[in-house]
């Protein structure tokens, strides 16, 4: 008998830890300076979420709201995969959106699901950019604050070419060629300060090689199973086991990079020592 109640406890106290372990959101705070940026814009708050695949926190998505709220964003970016092309579900990705449009300009750009998801791009996407969401599909626009300006823009997923997730060369050229025509025709110098939101945190060393100044990445869930004390992920797509950028910031050159651990599941319907996160960068 006590055997039994042994056994019950730990698989009680098994069930609580995994749930806490995929609803209880931590708030990452970072704060990045660089002279780069145009003096008007430091303090500028940017909170960024990513890869919610369609998961709710408490009805309505009432908590993962009510801790936006609270950061007081200057802008929200989004990262890709708002839904989960196994399990579409369209109305819990728009009103979510829908709210959080609510507190501050929200800027997007797809993920993998949303590239091979037929009801994203026959419906879903219509209604975000009809809230006055920016979709951004190769494309990007200035952002203007008593004289001065930075550039934010956004790409496609390479998934909608590559149809694979061990693909790097051929992503890389789909990337740059996607960054390219987000650029084109549009006025930016060299100097002007870029924000890039692009689904894919392993591809640095090309945002690098493209003078990107701030990149906004998810995808890679932060391994999804990460190992305590070294904090590093077991496994990514597109990274495969142990992989390098899952999580924080990283800086290559004069290219810092931001990687959320997002906040729902995919494939793998767990996290384990890997809490959802929403990403607070303060500009300076």
């Amino acid at each position: 008998m006590k055997e039994i109640i042994i056994i019950i406890l730990i698989i009680e106290i098994a069930a609580l830890f995994l749930y806490l372990q995929n609803n209880w959101i931590y708030i990452n705070k970072i704060r990045y300076s660089t002279e780069k940026l145009p003096e008007n814009f430091k303090g500028m708050r940017i909170v960024h979420l990513s890869d919610l695949h369609s998961k709710d926190f408490g009805q309505g998505n009432k908590t993962l709201l009510e801790k936006v709220r609270r950061l007081n964003p200057d802008i929200i970016v989004f990262t890709g995969d708002l839904i989960d092309s196994r399990r579409y579900e369209e109305s819990v990705s728009f009103n979510t959106m829908k709210e959080l449009r609510k507190e501050a300009p929200l800027y997007y750009c797809i993920g993998n699901h949303e590239a091979r998801s037929s009801g994203f791009e026959a419906s879903l996407e219509k209604k975000l950019r009809s809230i006055g969401i920016r979709v951004l599909r190769n494309s990007g626009e200035f952002l203007e604050k008593s004289g001065d300006r930075i550039f934010i823009m956004g790409v496609e997923d390479p998934f909608k070419e590559s149809k694979g997730y061990y693909t790097g060369k051929k992503d890389k050229e789909h990337l740059k060629r996607y960054i390219d025509e987000a650029l084109s025709g549009k006025g930016v110098s060299a100097e002007d300060f870029k924000i890039l939101l692009s689904h894919r945190p392993e591809q640095l060393k090309l945002y690098s090689e493209e003078k990107m100044n701030l990149v906004f990445s998810g995808h890679a869930h932060g391994g999804q199973i990460r190992i305590p004390f070294i904090k590093r992920g077991i496994l990514a797509p597109n990274q495969g086991y142990f992989p390098k950028y899952t999580s924080g910031l990283h800086i290559m050159e004069d290219t810092a990079l931001v990687i959320s651990r997002g906040l729902g599941n995919s494939g793998f319907p767990f996290r384990v020592f890997n809490r959802p996160e929403i990403i607070l960068v303060e500009l300076g």
